[in-house]
C-alpha cells in the first residue's frame, strides 16, 4: 500500500424494507415480490461514508460494488454521486441460490481482483440481521476482519478501528491492511449530494462483471455450490420478551431460574403459616362459604 494512497472497497447489498408489511410465497421459502419495497442496506451506506472518510484523508480512491439485478444501478450511481471514482455490477442469473458459502467464494474472487487495502460494509442487514458472507471472505484470503467499527483511523501507518461492543462498551482494535471493517449502522452521518452530482452521475457508466470477468467456473458459485439445505421462511414471535441480566450478586441457582423463566417476575401473594388443624379449619371453612360441602358435611 502507498503512504499516501489507498484502494477501498464498498459493498452495497439490496434488502427488504421491514417496515411494510411482507407476505410469503405458497411454498413458505421465499417472500413474495408484489408489494415488496427494497433499499440500500443503511449499514452499507454508513460504510461508504466512511470509506470517502478515508479516502480523503488518505487521497484514495473508492470502488462500490453491488451483487445483484440490474436495479443495483440506482444505488451504484448514488454512490458514485457521493464521491465515488467506480461502480461495478457483479451479476449472473446463475448466481441465484447460493448460500453463505457460495456468495462469500463470490466476494472472494471480487476482492482478489481488485486487491483493494480496505474493504468496507454494514455490519448488519436490516432484514436478515448478521451476514456472515464478508467475513467468510474475509477469513478465505487470510486477511483480518474487524466487526462493528465505529471510526477508522491510520497513525502512522497503523490502522485503528474503534468498534462497538456489547452494553454500550467502546474497543480500540489496531489491524493491517489489506482489511475487511464491518461498520455499524449509525456510526456516523450521512452526506447528502448535490444536484449536479447526481446528474453527473447518471452519465457515468456503471461496469457490468459476469463469469467472463471474473474467471469462476459455474460450479463454485449459486446453488451448485451450496453447502446448507434451503430452509422455511418464517415470522419472528410477536412481542418477544426481553431477557433482563440477571444480578451478578444473586446465588448461581437463582441466576439460572431467573435466565430459565425469561424475565417473568413471579407472582407475589400472601403467606399463612398455620398449624395443620387450623389449616384443616380454614378450608372447611372456604368450602362451606362456596358450597362445597354436602349438608352432612355441614
Amino acid at each position: 500500500m502507498s503512504e499516501n494512497k489507498s484502494d477501498i472497497l464498498v459493498l452495497l447489498r439490496e434488502v427488504c424494507d421491514p417496515r411494510p408489511p411482507v407476505r410469503l410465497t405458497a411454498d413458505g421459502f421465499g417472500v413474495r415480490e408484489r408489494g415488496l419495497r427494497r433499499i440500500v442496506n443503511p449499514a452499507d451506506l454508513c460504510a461508504l461514508e466512511q470509506a470517502l472518510t478515508l479516502a480523503e484523508a488518505q487521497r484514495g480512491s473508492v470502488t462500490v460494488v453491488g451483487i445483484g439485478p440490474q436495479r443495483l444501478d440506482d444505488y451504484l450511481r448514488l454512490a458514485l454521486s457521493a464521491g465515488a471514482q467506480r461502480a461495478i455490477r457483479v451479476w449472473d442469473s446463475a448466481f441465484k441460490g447460493g448460500d453463505a458459502a457460495a456468495d462469500a467464494r463470490l466476494l472472494e474472487r471480487i476482492s482478489e481482483i481488485l486487491q483493494p487495502d480496505y474493504f468496507l460494509t454494514g455490519h448488519r442487514l436490516v432484514d436478515k440481521g448478521a451476514d456472515p458472507v464478508p467475513a467468510l471472505a474475509s477469513a478465505r484470503r487470510g486477511i483480518p476482519c474487524v466487526s462493528a467499527a465505529l471510526r477508522v483511523e491510520c497513525l502512522d501507518g497503523e490502522i485503528e478501528v474503534l468498534r462497538k461492543c456489547d452494553r454500550g462498551a467502546r474497543q480500540l482494535v489496531g489491524t493491517r491492511t489489506p482489511c475487511t471493517l464491518l461498520v455499524a449502522d449509525g456510526s456516523c452521518e450521512l452526506r447528502y449530494p448535490t444536484q449536479a452530482a447526481v446528474m453527473a452521475a447518471l452519465e457515468q457508466p456503471v461496469e457490468t462483471w459476469g463469469f467472463a470477468e471474473l474467471g469462476l467456473p459455474g460450479s463454485v458459485v449459486g446453488s451448485p455450490a451450496a453447502l446448507l439445505g434451503k430452509e422455511r421462511c418464517s415470522f419472528p414471535r410477536a412481542n418477544p420478551q426481553r431477557v433482563v441480566t440477571p444480578d451478578a450478586n444473586l446465588p448461581a441457582f437463582e441466576r439460572i431460574l431467573a435466565l430459565l423463566s425469561g424475565g417473568i417476575k413471579p407472582r407475589e401473594g400472601i403467606q399463612h403459616t398455620l398449624t395443620a388443624e387450623q389449616t384443616a379449619d380454614q378450608l372447611l371453612q372456604i368450602f362451606s362459604t362456596e358450597g362445597l360441602l354436602g349438608e352432612e358435611a355441614k
